[in-house]
């Protein structure tokens, strides 16, 4: 197998392990949400208390943004879901081409679609979010798994860009920063070749 064969044959692997990824957390959204809701219209579905004083079980429908914002203006959430939806387009594009080579960072984009997937369809079929998970931080809110499956998402997406690899704005490691430096005194050598022979 040639050395083009195998950088084709790896893309391709990414590829579908990023689309395993979506597509389980993105199932697993939408049975926890459905179960939810069942739940909640067969017997109710709000626990007194919070387990380990952080989170309990508390099903409440949203028809807005975070905390129910903009839920009675028809106009902003339409803008909202149409954005939401160019999003979710934006990251499938750059999980297939910008990132096409950084697998870690394909991984966090996996599990951010999988999550904006998992609320789009929500808002799409029943026009809102069904929410069961009260966490209870610096404030009390009521989120689901596809929240928490963004969060973290970019959470450690960010992190992964700022600081992991020799293509991260400040590499961790002084391997990675020398990577980083050859790299660009390469690519430095290669245009200025290119100037000369143009010149």
């Amino acid at each position: 197998m040639t050395e083009r064969q195998m950088r084709r044959y790896h893309y391709i692997m990414a590829g579908l392990g990023g689309g395993l990824i979506f597509a389980i957390l993105l199932a697993v959204d939408l049975i926890t949400k459905a179960w939810a809701e069942w739940y909640e219209l067969a017997f109710g579905l709000n626990q007194p208390s919070y387990f380990l004083g952080i989170v309990k079980l508390n099903y409440e429908q949203n028809f807005g943004i975070a905390f129910g914002i903009a839920s009675d203006d028809p106009l902003i959430m339409a803008i909202i879901i149409g954005v939401t939806v160019a999003l979710a387009v934006l990251l499938a594009v750059a999980f297939f081409t910008v990132f096409r080579n950084n697998m870690p960072v394909r991984i966090c984009l996996a599990v951010v679609e999988a999550g904006a997937v998992g609320n789009i369809i929500d808002r799409l079929s029943l026009g809102y979010v069904r929410d069961f998970l009260d966490v209870r931080l610096l404030l009390s809110y009521v989120c689901n798994l596809a929240d928490i499956y963004i969060v973290f998402g970019v959470i450690v997406l960010a992190f992964i860009i700022l600081f992991i690899g020799k293509n991260a704005v400040f590499p961790l490691t002084k391997k990675w920063r020398e990577e980083a430096r050859r790299e660009d005194e390469e690519r430095d050598r290669r245009n200025g070749h290119k100037g000369k022979k143009n010149g």
